[in-house]
């Protein structure tokens, strides 16, 4: 190893908040290292971003080192963990590596949204392979979450070995392998572990997640016990709790209804993979109509309050062939994203006035979460034995919790690390040593861009403050001809006084041409300022807000 190589980790998503995980790790001299990434993930807007559909991680600081970024490595197919990449992907044109599920769902994606992303070539890589590229050996390595294909990652280089562990748990009877691979992890503890980049996501919880075995036998008694229709929402890539449902139905003498786009997929691409071998074939929504209430089970899409998503439209009894009764269960087998909450209850609301019975994990297990507590942190520690840790994956408050937590299991070095930060982890001191650009940019229709470019700001403005647009023509003399044409989009229909919005608007905009003196008006510029200003001045007089306003002041 030359003197001034070096290893650092740099985050540009996912480290200091909850989604967009994308992590670089670089091995060299500054002035020419050598990447990979691990993830490349989005997260979702919410009510300030009006319109955007997806939030992705800025990656203009490869746009000078994309030459030297050697590979890209999937861990997951969570969305915060490699929804970006069929976007991302074409500025980067580098060595994709993902398991057949990550491989599988990226192909679906693109059958259902073709007019919107391209493919993305990836090469089969799943625990216990390994890759090199460049100075890097990496190896997968098995772990267990709430997807199919879950892997942490044995990143070995001249200046030492990493672990990234990805999404994790450790659940002895998942309902869906693989187990946590407890003696592979030994053995990399015994090899030597430099740094151990490790999920925050459960660090504020003590002890460990329950098994999703209780989870599968909570949920088989509801089903059993129901008198009438049971309804179960989950995240759609959750193959094992799907599975887990179908099962439980069967045994009960039921019939299974799949509802929602995304839902399907998932299950197509377990089953081309075999991981619904042996479950029966799902009904079809013509037939939901003509089964006995007692004899079905509904799986369906929108535990997150999602708008568009089944149990939304089922909530306002909004779908042609499906619909709940009074007596129907409905179970929420899954937790709230932060900032869902508000849409998740207008959800409930709907349902409870139909007299649909709603079950949450405060009334039943019916949910675990796929993330390590910190008990199963410790257990990571004991295996591995690093020299340093990382906390990533987390708000401020589940890294500083996970730092804390580290430092008491006896880890000498636990660095605070944000997204942009690059940390050096070898050879020297374990510090931070440069920042690099980073952020979030905004996937809006078929464009991508950052805040300003998407119009974003001026969007939200029109969200609160309407939108007025007034054309004036002025004949050959710079007198008004005609009557102005005004529109206003947004604002309210009359003002304080009981006039009409528009009558008070439009006489502000003739009073501020016929204020200027004739000579005056050739500057018609200046003109569609007048008038803009007019135009704001008297709605805040009238409304005690000032509208967006545009102007057109021409001259015959």
């Amino acid at each position: 190893m030359a003197k001034q190589d070096e290893l650092v980790f740099l985050p540009l998503g996912g480290v200091g908040e909850i989604g967009m995980n994308l992590a670089l790790y670089g091995y060299g001299p500054p002035e020419h290292r050598q990447w990979i990434m691990v993830d490349c993930g989005v997260t979702f807007p919410g009510p300030d971003l009006p319109g955007v559909d997806l939030v992705l991680p800025d990656i203009r600081f490869l746009a000078s080192e994309r030459k030297n970024l050697k590979a890209i490595i999937i861990t997951h197919a969570h969305e915060d963990h490699y929804g970006a990449l069929a976007d991302l992907w074409p500025g980067l044109n580098v060595p994709v590596f993902a398991s057949a599920f990550t491989s599988g769902l990226l192909e679906a994606k693109r059958n259902f949204e073709k007019a919107t992303i391209g493919e993305v070539p990836v090469t089969p890589f799943k625990a216990g392979d390994t890759i090199n590229v460049g100075p890097f050996s990496i190896e997968g390595v098995a772990v267990n979450h709430s997807i199919p294909e879950p892997m942490s990652l044995m990143i070995r280089t001249p200046a030492g070995n990493v672990i990234h562990t990805g999404d994790w748990k450790i659940d002895h009877e998942p309902s869906l392998g693989p187990l946590t691979d407890e003696t592979r992890f030994r053995q990399l503890g015994d090899e030597g572990v430099l740094a151990l980049m490790c999920d925050s996501t459960n660090a504020l919880r003590d002890g460990v997640s329950p098994s999703e075995k209780d989870v599968s036998e909570s949920l088989r008694k509801i089903i059993e016990d129901a008198e009438g229709r049971v309804a179960i929402t989950t995240f759609s890539s959750n193959v094992g709790r799907i599975r887990t449902v179908a099962e439980a139905a069967e045994a009960a003498g039921r019939e299974v209804l799949l509802l929602g786009s995304s839902l399907k997929r998932v299950v197509d691409v377990a089953s081309d993979i075999g991981l619904m071998e042996g479950v029966k074939p799902f009904i079809s929504e013509d037939e939901y109509g003509y089964i006995p209430r007692d004899k079905v089970v509904v799986i369906l899409t929108g535990s997150q309050g999602e708008a568009r998503a089944a149990l939304a439209k089922l909530s306002r009894d909004e779908m042609r062939n499906v619909a709940f009764a009074a007596g129907d269960i409905v179970v929420f087998s899954s937790r709230a994203i932060p900032g869902n909450e508000k849409a998740i209850q207008d959800i409930k609301n709907g349902l409870v006035e139909q007299g649909v019975h709603i079950i949450t994990d405060t009334e039943a297990l019916v949910h675990v979460s796929g993330h390590p507590r910190r008990n199963e942190l410790q257990r990571m520690y004991e295996w591995t034995r690093p020299k340093i840790v990382v906390p990533v994956h987390g708000e401020a408050t589940h890294l500083t919790a996970h730092k804390e937590l580290a430092e008491q299991s006896g880890i000498a070095i636990v660095p605070r690390v944000r997204n942009g930060d690059i940390l050096r982890l070898a050879p020297g001191p374990v510090e931070v040593i440069g920042e690099a650009p980073h952020g979030r940019i905004y996937k809006d229709g078929l464009l991508i861009g950052d805040f300003d470019e998407m119009g974003i700001g001026e969007r939200r403005k029109l969200s609160y403050v309407g939108h007025v647009a007034v054309s004036v023509v002025l004949d050959a003399r710079y007198d008004i001809l005609g009557d102005p044409d005004l529109v206003s989009i947004g604002l309210p229909v009359y003002d304080d006084e009981g006039e009409e919005m528009e009558d008070t608007l439009y006489d502000a905009a003739i009073s501020a041409i016929e204020s200027i003196p004739r000579a005056r008006r050739k500057d018609i510029d200046m003109l569609q300022e007048a008038v803009r200003r007019a135009i704001r001045a008297a709605a805040n007089h009238a409304w005690g807000k000032k509208p967006v306003v545009t102007a057109f002041v021409t001259k015959v």
